[in-house]
């Protein structure tokens, strides 16, 4: 079954079953790689991608239900790291092994994309679902304040800049 859709702002057409999953299509046709497999159930978040800026888990979205849509993985907020989140997930050193990281990403990019100051309760609300197995939840939720600030001074400098 050929689908078009876009991947990280690019336009792709891919052949496959029309029940494989998103995450494999990514992984095995799109060779993108950091969208992880966890658990295949929809249960630890390691696969979270946005469908349509929504997060969805990808190990049980077909690729059937994917034509037109808008995808984002790990590797579209940013290429070169500069996405808040990603600055703030390096500069308070998040991740242990790593595994989760770019579901707990797409998550938090979600959240602070609906809600750019989230509290720690709404923060733990919109997590809740990501398994991490190093347990850095609190790190997490530290760098998510971090780069909800981060998104703040970077709006504020470019709205300075831009009146000059």
């Amino acid at each position: 079954m050929a689908i078009t859709f876009k991947v990280n702002g690019q336009s792709h057409t891919v052949d496959v079953a029309p029940e494989m999953p998103l995450l494999w299509v990514l992984r095995d046709v799109l060779d993108l790689k950091g969208t992880k497999f966890g658990c295949g159930i929809s249960q630890c978040g390691a696969c979270t991608v946005h469908l349509n800026g929504t997060p969805i888990r990808s190990c049980q979205r077909r690729a059937s239900t994917l034509n037109g849509a808008e995808i984002t993985t790990v590797e579209g907020l940013a290429p070169d790291g500069s996405h808040a989140l990603q600055r703030a997930w390096e500069e308070l050193d998040v991740p242990q092994c790593g595994y989760c990281q770019a579901g707990q990403l797409m998550s938090a990019a979600a959240l602070l994309a609906r809600n750019p100051n989230p509290s720690d309760e709404q923060i733990d609300a919109a997590m809740n679902g990501n398994i991490c197995r190093c347990a850095t939840y609190l790190r997490i939720r530290q760098a998510i304040h971090r780069a909800a600030e981060l998104t703040a001074s970077d709006n504020h400098s470019n709205k300075s800049g831009a009146s000059r």
